[in-house]
């Protein structure tokens, strides 16, 4: 072989090389990324409503080993986290700058983080941030995990004594605008109601409730859920309403009112047709005899 001829083979091989070096880094760097991907977690991180010993053993090792919390309010959370011994890095993650926070939160994620959210009270997104963080999140493909725990409606829904088989969560209504359109749409809602509530406008809630829904509506009113001083006051619309006429609300409250009674009568008689007419066409379908059906088998072989 002549030396020009060498010189090319040389310069080949280590054209070769080179490229074959460019793949391996390329499919080690999907291959990292890939891993990192899996690793970022986003975790929703319930915390007590008003009782402390209502956290999690598992929500509690969650906030110690994440990389980064994001709390409502980092001095509540500091509390909290004080109170059990945490010592982790925490940013504030409010509904005021939520919207400016979500890129880089994702960006965090997306580099192989592991953050929890957490809010003063309750499970985060339930009339609390957390939704735009989990919906960005989620695009990404990130794992998101919420953790089961403390939430203010479903003990006040549970311990009303109205049904709860069936129920909607309305959160808060509008403040000013808008609030007694919402209320008329939900005046022929036949479920069992959920709503949430401030002391300083609860009995203007109730006025409005018994303008649209009638004074006469079931109703249970549940404030300090999990404290010391937690009170559900039932009765209806008008009863309630004028037992925090005579004494000041205090606290935060959870509504639950009855669904409208006329309406849920109505689609439980069209469900009780339904299921008449379903058993009715079922036994009105031909029967076959054990020779009938022996020959079909037979005839399908």
């Amino acid at each position: 072989m002549s030396l020009d001829g060498g010189q090319k083979a040389s310069k080949e091989v280590r054209r070769v090389t080179k490229y074959l070096k460019m793949c391996a880094r390329v499919r080690f760097y999907t291959y990292f990324c890939s891993i990192i991907q899996f690793m970022a977690t986003l975790y929703l991180v319930p915390t007590p409503v008003g009782n402390m010993e209502d956290i999690t053993a598992r929500a509690l090792r969650i906030l110690r080993e994440a990389d980064l919390i994001l709390a409502e309010d980092t001095r509540t959370s500091g509390n909290l986290l004080r109170h059990f011994g945490i010592r982790n890095a925490m940013l504030s993650y409010h509904k005021f700058n939520e919207h400016q926070s979500v890129a880089a939160m994702v960006e965090r994620l997306k580099a192989g983080e592991t953050i929890a959210v957490i809010t003063d009270a309750g499970t985060p997104g339930i009339s609390d941030p957390g939704f735009l963080l989990v919906r960005e999140a989620v695009r990404e493909g990130v794992e998101v995990i919420t953790l089961p725990g403390a939430t203010a409606f479903v003990p006040a829904l549970v311990s009303s004594g109205l049904p709860c088989d069936k129920f909607v969560f309305e959160g808060f209504l509008p403040q000013k605008k808008g609030r007694m359109t919402r209320l008329r749409e939900l005046q022929s809602e036949p479920r069992t109601m959920i709503l949430y509530e401030s002391p300083h406008r609860v009995v203007k809630l109730l006025e409005q409730m018994g303008e649209v829904f009638g004074m006469d509506r079931p109703l249970s009113a549940c404030r300090e859920i999990s404290k010391m001083y937690e009170q559900s006051v039932r009765g209806t619309v008008g009863e309630v309403l004028a037992h925090f006429q005579s004494e000041e609300p205090r606290g935060e409250f959870v509504i639950v009112v009855g669904g409208n009674p006329v309406v849920a009568a109505e689609a439980e008689n069209e469900e009780k047709k339904t299921s008449v007419n379903g058993r009715c066409t079922q036994d009105s379908a031909p029967r076959l005899s054990k020779y009938q059906r022996k020959q079909l088998n037979q005839e399908e072989i």
